[in-house]
């Protein structure tokens, strides 16, 4: 079995005894410091991840904010993009609700500012990531390295997975306790698969963050000959570059009930029972400004969760939660303008929004107006958040609003805020043009 499986107990053994129990940690760690030994292996052709020696699953998500929330969902792990100042007290919080961490160490993407042929960057690399590895090896809560996200682009350029071989090959020397894991944007046809296979083979799991695509990943992993194992480590709502758009080129959100069948989707068919899948990482615990401000959250600012987060409950715990999220039916209704599409500076009318309650709880609706953003969600960036426009928003009745359009041109988005009181939500929005008459 190849090394890059992570079943090296022998030379575990060797390095602890090298190192000896009183030998002090790096910034800080205590030296009696015991970490909770991680292996992944494929055996009899199906993947397996052990903690402590008990077989893990993991059922994770993007982010590092609401543990409490998510331990109490069902979720058993985060992963992060990066490490920082906040890391070691977001190890000691993970640690103390049960989850663990997947450790991301980022590596810039080729072609956007990273040359992979400079041997003095890629020894930046590897700096950054030995002191990273110094920093936490040894927390309880650390689950596997994630070496880079989405750093190979359009996956052309091999020397990419050249120094993520070497990078691999440092991880293991400094951590033999941890498995690495790097993460791809989708699989490049296949061809991402092969060069990891021929050129980084020391990496243990591959992540693949995957979208509207996502249903499919265990399938074309294994026609692409993968035979690592692997995890879903992004998926959830359709991406805003695969969805339609408006003539005016604004794409179209779907509604947060509508999101979270791709999010049940994507786990039954690509991540449940298939034998290299180790587990997922659901995207994205928390909120985020990407294109808009409710494209791909669960959460929304104040905590609200979405139906997704009833939906990956279900999948993680086999249980539904006692009060589920509010529902939306189809998009906002707009009422009293004969042709929505060609609205004028301050019209006036009335919208709608089709919203229930699987308990009937009574439901409180908040409509935002705000410009739609001109960014394009480049890369997973975070852009900055849209202010709201409150004199837009006339009165509001239950599940109905009087809007009043602002005086300026421009192209907007009309947002609709469901809570039902009980801590679930559900969001829809529509876009506006509008224009001079």
């Amino acid at each position: 079995m190849p090394e890059s499986v992570h079943t090296r107990s022998r030379r575990r053994r060797f390095v602890r005894a090298l190192l000896g129990a009183a030998m002090v940690g790096w910034f800080g760690q205590a030296a009696g410091a015991v970490p909770l030994q991680v292996e992944v292996r494929v055996k009899g052709g199906r993947a397996e991840l052990t903690r402590d020696g008990k077989d893990y699953f993991v059922h994770g998500v993007g982010g590092d904010s609401h543990l409490e929330l998510l331990a109490a969902c069902g979720g058993n792990s985060i992963r992060t993009w990066g490490v920082g100042d906040v890391t070691a007290a977001l190890l000691d919080e993970a640690q103390k609700r049960g989850v663990s961490v997947t450790l991301g160490v980022w590596l810039n993407r080729t072609g956007a500012g990273m040359d992979y042929s400079n041997e003095e960057a890629l020894a930046r690399q590897a700096s950054s990531l030995e002191r990273a590895i110094k920093a936490h090896r040894k927390h309880p809560a650390l689950l596997m390295w994630a070496i880079g996200n989405e750093m190979e682009g359009d996956g052309n350029d091999p020397l990419v997975y050249v120094q993520l071989e070497r990078l691999a090959q440092l991880a293991h020397s400094l951590d033999p306790d941890h498995p690495t894991m790097t993460v791809i944007a989708e699989m490049g046809g296949g061809k991402k698969i092969r060069d990891l296979d021929r050129l980084a083979p020391s990496i243990d799991v591959i992540g693949i963050n995957s979208y509207g695509l996502a249903p499919t990943v265990g399938k074309r992993y294994v026609e692409a000959g993968g035979k690592r194992p692997y995890m879903l480590t992004e998926f959830g709502a359709r991406g805003h570059w695969e969805s339609p758009s408006t003539p005016y080129g604004l794409p179209i959100e779907e509604t947060s009930t509508a999101k979270a069948e791709n999010y049940r989707r994507a786990y039954e068919e690509a991540v449940r029972d298939q034998p290299l899948c180790i587990g997922s990482y659901a995207f994205l615990w928390g909120d985020k400004q990407e294109t808009t401000a409710t494209w791909y959250g669960m959460l929304l600012p104040d905590g609200t969760r979405l139906g997704c987060v009833d939906v990956m409950t279900e999948l993680w715990t086999g249980k539904a939660p006692r009060n589920l999220c509010p529902a939306i039916e189809g998009q906002i209704g707009i009422q009293g303008i004969p042709n929505a599409k060609d609205i004028h500076p301050g019209d006036r009318f009335k919208v709608t929004v089709d919203a229930r309650d699987p308990e009937r709880n009574k439901l409180d609706v908040e409509w935002v107006l705000r410009r739609a953003s001109a960014g394009k969600g480049s890369f997973g960036q975070r852009e900055e958040p849209m202010p709201d426009l409150p004199r837009s928003i006339v009165s509001s009745k239950r599940l109905s609003a009087q809007i009043l359009l602002p005086d300026e041109p421009g192209v907007y988005r009309l947002f609709a805020y469901v809570r039902d009181g009980k801590g679930g939500g559900a969001t829809c929005n529509v876009p506006l043009r509008v224009v001079e008459p």
